[in-house]
């Protein structure tokens, strides 16, 4: 029987200081070694050094200086990850400016709800679509706000500057300004200094601007390194937002550290990228490893015979490599054969030469965490929120725990509370929320400790284990508490399943929405003669339905009578950013679900309702 603690802490001390520190060391570190690459075309692969991003920060900053942007004041970002969002993010670092993320996916009145409560007096804004959504979205605001176009176009629209023209105006005070000057300037910061201002996603209301200071994210970045070896010979990809702090802190540890960074296209063209990139750690999210899982396993035929069977022996590998043990004799042999016929391609797909990846956002299914790490690709899962710059706990090659998010980081205390919630306290919890005191005071208790709406357990060793939203668990009309997210990531890893939702939320039993996953679905209804003429066609047809449904609830067989789903519906749309059921970093806005699609969900339900009617 193993027994659970209710606390965890690594006093391992994290030394104080600010990201202009880092900035500046990585400098002096890396000097004409290659810093932030990108891809102008397929297969290329160009890039800057340390040098040219220090020289070209300090010509951005002196750009700043000259449209009146001071230190205290707010810049925001409205881009793609690309070279130029780290420059002009370290731009206002050095000047002092707080910036403040716009994720590019936000609608022109989202982007203006941030400008208005930053009160941001300036914004870079990449492509002539953001362009346009920013013009927009100023129009709004009640203060005047200046648009930065970074991509050349033809005709900007009015009262908008280009990015030549914006470097131009600082050209003459750059030229004056030495560069001791500009480092002496920079330093000024102080470690409780904001540094920036990031909004949350805004699942539950209007999102909160969380203020994190220089301190806050640079003890992260140390505290990250000392538990992950990073250095000089590895090399990443970013893509995840930079308007998240997650892909943003790995980015200031990779360029400090001196791993060389490379931004991908786009999400479509991400696994291409990877193959050009040949990155050793890459950082994601669970959806992009579910994606690969799913790739994997969709197979049909003579494929999917050799894969299930690959797939068997690299579990049994699994179990022997988790026992500190390697694979021999006849068992050894298999999996070699396993490797080059199914793995191998896998490894190639992500460019050959990772070392481990990470995964944060959101928690990944144990299922796929050892899929991955029994074809020999690990995968360290981590945990964190925007609120705490964000990396709390993380597993390493040498405190791996499939099921966990590891241990607690360096400067870390991880406490949980007698209902069950996850209470953060370290250098890494954010100063507040902007301009909102009470909502501050509601999230930080007096003793420091930050109340992170996620429910967890803590191993007897220290490891934490994250159950579930706090939010998000379903109290049935019997009374009973049921975490979703397992259940669902459970069932995400079946080939036919891409998203599901569980519901069942004051219901006396609970169902599945689910947006299969069609390539194979519509496979297996051309292999069973169902036609169909549209995706709506597809779903609405009973044996398409019925296959689903056989396919996801057979794999539950292990829950308790209570949790287990007893319907499940199919949905023709995949749940995306655009379409407003995700949110910028791909998690569910549950309450956005059951308003828009409740007539679904209703239909569900159709005999509850006729009992309570007879009732």
């Amino acid at each position: 029987m193993t027994t659970s603690l209710s606390y965890a802490a690594n006093e391992s001390p994290v030394p104080e200081g600010t990201l202009i520190e880092l900035f500046l060391e990585a400098v002096d570190n890396n000097g004409e070694r290659r810093a932030l690459e990108f891809l102008p075309s397929e297969g290329q692969l160009d890039g800057i050094t340390y040098d040219q991003v220090f020289a070209r920060t300090k010509h951005i900053a002196a750009a700043l200086e000259q449209f009146g942007v001071k230190r205290g004041d707010r810049a925001a970002i409205l881009s793609e990850n690309r070279p130029e969002w780290a420059l002009c993010d370290y731009a206002c670092l050095c000047s002092g400016v707080i910036d403040v993320p716009i994720y590019p996916t936000l609608a022109a009145s989202q982007i203006a709800y941030v400008l208005k409560d930053s009160g941001a007096k300036l914004v870079f804004a990449s492509s002539a679509e953001q362009v346009q959504k920013a013009v927009e979205a100023v129009a709004e605001c009640p203060h005047p706000i200046q648009i930065v176009a970074i991509d050349a176009t033809a005709d900007l629209p009015t009262g908008v500057i280009s990015w030549a023209d914006f470097l131009t105006a600082g050209e003459t005070f750059n030229a004056s300004w030495t560069d001791g000057d500009f480092r002496a300037q920079a330093l000024q910061a102080d470690p409780a200094d904001i540094a920036t201002v990031l909004y949350t996603s805004g699942t539950t209301g209007d999102p909160k601007g969380v203020m994190l200071t220089h301190n806050n994210v640079s003890s992260n970045v140390r505290a990250t390194c000392m538990v992950l070896a990073i250095g000089q010979a590895d090399n990443t990809i970013s893509f995840l937002p930079l308007s998240h702090i997650l892909q943003r802190m790995v980015d200031y540890l990779c360029f400090w550290t001196g791993c060389r960074l490379a931004y991908a296209r786009s999400m479509p063209t991400l696994i291409e990228d990877m193959q050009v990139i040949k990155p050793t750690l890459v950082v994601s999210v669970p959806r992009i490893y579910e994606k690969v899982y799913n790739g994997v396993m969709e197979c049909s035929g003579v494929k999917k015979i050799i894969v299930t069977w690959a797939v068997a022996v690299a579990d049994r590998v699994a179990d022997v490599r988790l026992a500190g043990q390697q694979p021999a004799g006849l068992l050894a042999v298999k999996y070699a054969i396993a490797d080059k016929l199914v793995f191998a391609k896998v490894k190639a797909a992500v460019g050959g030469r990772l070392r481990f990846f990470v995964s944060g956002g959101g928690p990944l299914s144990p299922v796929l965490n050892r899929f991955f790490y029994s074809i020999g690709l690990t995968i360290l899962e981590g945990y964190g929120l925007t609120e705490t710059s964000p990396v709390t706990n993380v597993s390493t090659l040498e405190h791996f725990r499939i099921g966990t998010v590891g241990p607690p980081v360096p400067g870390t205390e991880v406490r949980i509370a007698e209902d069950g919630e996850i209470l953060i306290r370290g250098p890494q919890v954010m100063k507040g929320y902007y301009d909102k005191p009470d909502a501050t005071a509601e999230a930080i208790s007096a003793e420091g400790w930050f109340s992170t709406g996620d429910i967890g357990e803590i191993d007897e060793d220290g490891y934490l284990k994250i159950t579930d939203r706090k939010k998000d668990i379903i109290v049935t009309a019997g009374g009973k508490n049921i975490a979703p997210q397992p259940i669902e990531n459970l069932v995400k890893t079946n080939r036919l399943v891409e998203q599901v939702v569980m519901i069942g939320d004051r219901r006396r039993y609970c169902v599945l929405l689910i947006v299969p996953a069609f390539d194979p679905l519509e496979r297996w209804a051309s292999e069973n003669s169902v036609s169909w003429s549209s995706r709506t066609v597809l779903i609405a047809d009973p044996r398409v339905k019925k296959h689903v449904e056989h396919e996801v609830l057979g794999m539950l067989t292990d829950l308790a009578s209570f949790e287990t789903p007893k319907k499940i519906a199919l949905l023709s749309e995949e749940l995306t950013v655009e379409n407003g059921f995700l949110t910028p970093t791909l998690k569910v806005k549950r309450r956005v679900v059951q308003e828009r699609l409740g007539a679904v969900i209703d239909g569900l339900y159709e005999e509850e309702a006729a009992d309570d009617a007879t009732g």
